[in-house]
């Protein structure tokens, strides 16, 4: 299974993007929050993906955290939810503020969901809500715990921030305290922000 394309943007439409990687072009189909933070185009990117094998034929699914590709997974699950009106929902809601919404069994909020009825919505929060008792945390309760997902991040910051030319003592400190629900950039950020007030 392909679990992650790391390469340069190729292209981009309403709906997927196109990524390069050692000169193969993959078309991952994504959402539109997704796709309106990928960068300008040939700029290196690197999306989590969903590989999807059906009698329609094989579509690849790609998202920028693992919290999205994990909510995915959940959200196709559901009876009667296919691809399109899961990235439809990732489009409409962050992952925290669609596990929030099934949790206060919020049917109109779970409504704005581009193609989602009450009936459906419904479903979703009736087979979504015993998940999400530990709140986005319950999303990896089946796969790598929430700690592994942090580490895994915090190791991508720290490897940025060495690129960058800060040794690894200074990487170290900067990370400390980070947000725990940033992603890799956002921890960068945070890293870059505490090493300028040192400075």
């Amino acid at each position: 299974m392909i679990a992650f394309l790391k390469g340069t943007l190729a292209g981009k439409t309403t709906s997927s993007a196109v990524v390069e990687v050692a000169g193969v072009g993959y078309a991952v189909g994504m959402s539109q929050a997704a796709l309106s933070k990928l960068p300008e185009m040939g700029g290196a990117v690197e999306v989590h993906t969903y590989l999807q094998v059906s009698d329609s034929g094989i579509a690849l699914y790609g998202f920028l955290t693992l919290e999205e590709k994990a909510l995915f997974e959940r959200l196709i699950g559901v009876g009667g939810v296919g691809p399109k009106v899961a990235l439809a929902a990732l489009s409409a809601f962050s992952p925290a503020a669609l596990v929030a919404a099934v949790q206060a069994q919020d049917v109109a909020a779970v409504q704005r969901i581009p193609g989602v009825g009450k009936k459906t919505a419904s479903r979703i929060i009736l087979e979504l809500k015993g998940s999400f008792d530990q709140g986005i945390a319950g999303l990896f309760e089946d796969e790598a715990p929430i700690a592994a997902v942090m580490a895994e991040r915090l190791a991508g910051a720290r490897e940025a921030l060495l690129s960058m030319g800060f040794t690894s003592a200074e990487a170290e400190v900067a990370l400390k305290g980070a947000p725990e629900d940033g992603d890799e950039s956002v921890l960068v950020q945070y890293a870059l922000k505490r090493l300028g007030s040192n400075a």
